[in-house]
């Protein structure tokens, strides 16, 4: 997820398991235990592009990484002098807790999240959230605004981060339960149209549950559509978008394909855009691809010019977008 909300969700459960021991200062420390696995993108700094994927979300965000790190922050806090005494145990419980769910929360998005590493690169991805979902986050975010704002002997403040993550987590499940009730139609609609996937995926449009976008593999490449949990028309329309394979041939053996298709758990196909070779990762969708069924893709990585990608998914997530093109994603969100 998006660093304001962990840092909003460390906060909330900070003061659940430690406000009465250390006030206010659980907002503090709760939040920057439940950011300290995004500490990776330190390593963006000296790594390449493709190299700096695979970090992200890697060894800090694994379950290794929660047992060498828990006890010995616990150890370092329950010396401090600045935060009030607390023992090792319920240090160690507070950071494990922070760290647990940051990982866990994370493995909802596209991206993927290597709990299992350095043991296996497997990538665990739930594909039911958006890395950035307001309806998941303001309640946590209004939670945290109260806790900082009111005095720690507040009667309400339990109750405030409480119902906050009940609130998230009800989200969550209502995402979830939207994922499954899609899968039916989709199913139907691969029997129909006689499309021999070997595996497929939904995973949200942005910042919504209720808009899903399916990416099936095939022998030769990829089908691509949109459902809404909201359409009452049957029939999915199917982009197909060949994998181009022979593209990426020349340099098959170069670091940078090797480490790409790695972190694309096989859902890339190669393109030319802007000129340029270029490959794509499916697993974070179009720009605008509702509207337009041939859209590019939001992920490219220019492979001839590989200094040219610094930015990779920011750069595309959000491109296109204008006034019109949001009303006709909420439109398109209303069903067909």
């Amino acid at each position: 997820m998006d660093s304001l909300t962990h840092i909003a969700l460390g906060a909330c459960i900070g003061e659940l398991y430690a406000g009465k021991s250390l006030g206010k200062k659980a907002l503090l420390i709760g939040a920057a235990a439940q950011s300290l696995p995004d500490i990776d993108f330190v390593a963006s700094f000296w790594l390449s592009p493709a190299n700096d994927l695979l970090a992200h979300r890697g060894f800090t965000h694994s379950i290794l990484f929660i047992v060498l790190t828990a006890y010995p922050l616990a150890l370092i806090l329950s010396r401090w002098r600045w935060v009030p005494r607390m023992s090792v145990r319920a240090w160690t419980g507070f950071i494990s807790i922070q760290l647990l769910v940051h990982i866990f929360l994370d493995a909802f998005n596209a991206y993927g999240t290597a709990w299992f590493e350095p043991f296996s690169h497997y990538r665990v991805s739930f594909h039911t959230l958006f890395v950035a979902d307001p309806l998941f986050s303001i309640s946590l975010g209004v939670a945290a605004f109260l806790l900082v704002l009111c005095p720690s002997g507040h009667s309400g403040r339990k109750k405030w981060a409480r119902n906050a993550i009940i609130i998230s987590v009800l989200y969550l499940a209502y995402g979830l339960t939207n994922k499954l009730l899609v899968r039916t139609p989709i199913e139907n609609n691969f029997a129909a149209q006689q499309i021999n996937y070997k595996r497929y995926f939904t995973t949200p449009t942005p910042g919504n549950v209720w808009l899903w976008n399916i990416v099936a593999e095939t022998d030769d490449g990829f089908y691509i559509g949109y459902r809404s949990v909201f359409d009452s028309q049957t029939t999915i329309p199917f982009q197909f978008f060949s994998r181009n394979e022979e593209l990426l041939s020349p340099i098959a053996d170069h670091e940078d394909v090797q480490h790409l298709k790695r972190f694309s758990e096989g859902y890339y196909v190669a393109s030319e855009y802007d000129g340029q070779l270029v490959f794509n990762d499916l697993r974070f969708g179009q720009m605008l691809g509702w509207e337009n069924p041939t859209a590019p893709f939001v992920f490219y990585y220019y492979l001839n010019h590989p200094e040219d990608n610094e930015l990779l998914i920011q750069r595309g997530r959000f491109a296109r977008w204008n006034k019109a093109s949001a009303i006709s994603f909420i439109r398109r969100i209303k069903g067909v």
